[in-house]
């Protein structure tokens, strides 16, 4: 059994969705047991609209919740019994091998690298949600963690990337790129300059080069490469395009009764094309680097979102991606 804590007090929905995700998985997913970490009673009330297998669901009593509002650091620091803080101890534990949570982002953040500890080597862990585009998903590294980065920094994330993609996703020699302003290498902030010789140089990715936010969506790279303040504007713009175009387009086909006859033509094909751009099919963002799994999933976060970001976690496991993490560091160390 591979054993995912769950943070059923984080996120706008909790704790009906996480639990009610939470339930999807183990009911989808053989070989998962899931650790509820929240307040007893209120997850317990929720448990009970649900059937599942009893002994795949356990509740762990955390009495306090972080709100996204808080300081991170103190919050970790004072609320010891928050249900971010259970989670995150039960993976340094050991007791789980993983912690999913739709909670506060910096508490979570700041919590994974003093609880459950960076990797040997590694300097900065990176959140990196895999993002929708035309020819399938990139992963887009990093979105949040690291809004000053330095460019050894980024290299790393080139590297604990191109592991996640092709033993995560089995993408083979997967196309790494770095965000720029324009395809020549000449181009772009000091970061970026500094960055793109270091990338050509760095052994055991296959680096393409710049890559322009224009090319994203059409898949120009599998790992994109950035600091978190780009990362964080590209993947929020990107979600906020998606949801006015889909907003748009089904108030385009409700407008006359000739647009409402085609939308019923188009619906079948139009719904198979756009659930391939819903983001929360591909779950959560893992915090690379770290000596334990921990998935970051959108504050808004419902039920399969909170499914997939389960489920994405026993791959993560099977794969032993921190180990391929650690081995590639070290043998870039001794070179």
């Amino acid at each position: 059994m591979i054993k995912v804590a769950v943070d059923a007090m984080g996120g706008d929905y909790a704790p009906g969705e996480m639990v009610a995700g939470a339930v999807e998985a183990v009911n989808a997913k053989p070989g998962i047991q899931v650790l509820l970490v929240g307040q007893e009673q209120a997850v317990v009330s929720e448990l009970s609209k649900h059937t599942y297998d009893k002994d795949r669901i356990q509740v762990v009593n955390a009495t306090e919740v972080i709100a996204t509002e808080e300081p991170p650091v103190n919050a970790i620091r004072k609320k010891k019994d928050s249900s971010i803080v259970v989670g995150l101890n039960l993976v340094k534990q050991g007791e789980a091998d993983a912690f999913v949570s739709a909670g506060s982002s910096g508490a979570i953040l700041v919590g994974g690298q003093v609880i459950v500890g960076r990797s040997k080597g590694v300097e900065r862990p990176p959140l990196a949600p895999l993002i929708p585009t035309e020819k399938g998903v990139s992963l887009l590294i990093d979105c949040g963690a690291n809004v000053d980065a330095r460019a050894s920094h980024l290299v790393q994330f080139a590297q604990m990337g191109s592991i996640y993609m092709e033993h995560v996703m089995g993408i083979k020699n997967p196309r790494v790129a770095i965000v720029n302003i324009g395809a020549e290498e000449e181009k772009g902030n000091a970061l970026v300059k500094e960055t793109f010789p270091l990338l050509k140089e760095c052994k055991g990715i296959n680096f393409t080069g710049s890559i322009e936010a224009r090319e994203i969506p059409h898949g120009g790279a599998d790992v994109i490469v950035c600091e978190a303040f780009v990362g964080n504007v590209i993947l929020k713009l990107y979600e906020g395009v998606g949801a006015t175009l889909i907003s748009m387009v089904k108030g385009g086909m409700m407008s006359t009764l000739r647009s409402k006859i085609g939308a019923l033509l188009v619906k079948p094909a139009l719904k198979e094309t756009l659930k391939s751009f819903d983001g929360s099919q591909y779950g959560g963002a893992p915090l690379l680097g770290l000596k334990g799994l921990v998935v970051k999933t959108h504050g808004n976060s419902k039920r399969t979102e909170v499914r997939n970001s389960i489920i994405q976690c026993v791959t993560f496991k099977e794969q032993d991606i921190n180990g391929k993490i650690q081995q590639c560091l070290n043998v870039q160390n001794e070179e």
